[in-house]
């Protein structure tokens, strides 16, 4: 993905305010949001919008519009009262915030059936992430090829993954394994040198302070989904003191 920057026009009309401070301290919950905003701002771009007001980026993130401009406030002061924000010159600072304006390679450990699905998903490479290597310990996938985004790529052994990061090639480690595999292989990416690592596995992993661990588990989230299905069952009339979904995303 090409990195995104901003017009002249558009940096020089939002001016100093518009700069990037240092030393911020950003909570959680905004960066959480910010890959959102991005998406939509994104897919703003992409549709031609040059300018778009804080209520209706919010209404089309999901947020208040109290909400979007306190988490836009921690990144700078972009936008224009009475205009709104500049499309092209926020989706940049939202990307660069992200560290989207360079490429990461990424490299998952695990060639099952989830491994090569996230191999050939294209919203990697679309928002500036390669997978630069899918790795097992099965000799019987080992050399298989597999169908990326946006190249073919071989199943190499999990021998080869010092290489990889040694090389500056890996920069983001996947665990695909199952969740007995997934306490060692977690141990060799920080081994290593990998500090960020995304873990699909359903074990819940152990590392060191200096490396950052996120975890998707989709029995998780279909068991709290199953929660809220239980509990309309159980009162499918709302009480008037309930709070609804919107007004918890926005509380």
């Amino acid at each position: 993905m090409s990195a995104v920057r901003p017009t002249d026009a558009s940096a020089s009309a939002m001016g100093p305010a518009g700069e990037r401070g240092t030393g911020r301290e950003i909570p959680a919950a905004t960066i959480a949001r910010l890959p959102v905003y991005h998406r939509v701002l994104t897919g703003l771009e992409e549709a031609g919008v040059s300018t778009v007001s804080s209520e209706e980026l919010a209404q089309a993130c999901g947020v208040s519009s109290a909400k979007l401009r306190k988490d836009l406030s921690h990144l700078g002061s972009y936008g224009t009262r009475g205009v709104g924000y500049d499309v092209h010159f926020l989706t940049y600072q939202i990307a660069r915030e992200l560290g989207l304006t360079q490429p990461w390679g990424v490299v998952i450990i695990g060639a099952g059936n989830l491994g090569q699905a996230l191999v050939s998903y294209r919203g990697f490479a679309s928002r500036g992430f390669r997978v630069v290597g899918l790795l097992d310990i099965h000799p019987d996938v080992i050399g298989h090829g597999v169908e990326s985004a946006d190249t073919a790529l071989e199943i190499r052994p999990v021998s080869e993954l010092e290489s990889l990061v040694a090389s500056g090639q890996a920069h983001i480690g996947v665990i695909a394994t199952p969740a007995e595999a997934a306490q060692s292989v977690c141990d060799r990416l920080v081994a290593a040198g990998l500090r960020s690592i995304l873990n699909f596995a359903p074990a819940v992993l152990s590392v060191p302070d200096d490396v950052e661990l996120r975890k998707v588990d989709l029995s998780v989230e279909l068991q709290i989904l199953a929660f809220h299905e239980q509990r309309r069952a159980d009162d499918p009339i709302p009480s008037m003191d309930t709070p609804s979904l919107g007004e918890a995303i926005n509380a």
